[in-house]
């Protein structure tokens, strides 16, 4: 565990429903915090690692949780979600919509829980890694946890390719 003024509000709200989740560290002065790159400072196999993309269609949200390597469909993760189409919003939103910034963004505690869909390849994956709520920062629990934490589903939203193995 962290130490307490370490802690990230991702790791507080874990705390608070006693969900059980390991935290990691690493170096980001070297401006490589893509997923990839995160995944490889951590020793970690890239199918593990993911990353939290935000979405619009018309005026809702979607939040869609895709391994680091893979890319969002966007016609498969508008079918997941019901929408005709959805786009990825612009960088300069993601604050001011989830109270994170990008490299650092979390499905756990935005500041307002949209819908969210974990790729199917997550279930696959005894546990997870996800951003912590800032760079730097990464927190491992199991897919089921995170799901029930955030009332996400899981369907298959990626492309199927990896982009680097």
């Amino acid at each position: 565990m962290a130490k307490k003024e370490d802690k990230t509000n991702v790791m507080r709200i874990l705390d608070q429903k006693k969900i059980s989740y390991r935290h990691y560290v690493y170096e980001n002065k070297d401006g490589k915090i893509d997923g990839v790159a995160v995944a490889q400072k951590l020793g970690q196999p890239i199918e593990r690692v993911f990353k939290t993309l935000v979405t619009k269609s018309g005026k809702e949200y979607y939040v869609f949780v895709v391994p680091v390597a893979q890319e969002l469909d966007l016609k498969a993760a508008a079918r997941s979600v019901g929408a005709k189409s959805i786009e990825m919003i612009h960088v300069k939103e993601i604050n001011a919509l989830t109270g994170y910034i990008r490299g650092g963004c979390s499905p756990i505690g935005m500041k307002k829980q949209f819908q969210t869909v974990l790729d199917e390849s997550a279930m696959s994956q005894e546990t997870i890694i996800v951003s912590g709520g800032r760079i730097g920062t990464q927190v491992e629990l199991t897919p089921s946890d995170l799901i029930r934490l955030i009332g996400a589903k899981a369907a298959p939203i990626c492309m199927g390719k990896s982009k680097e193995s």
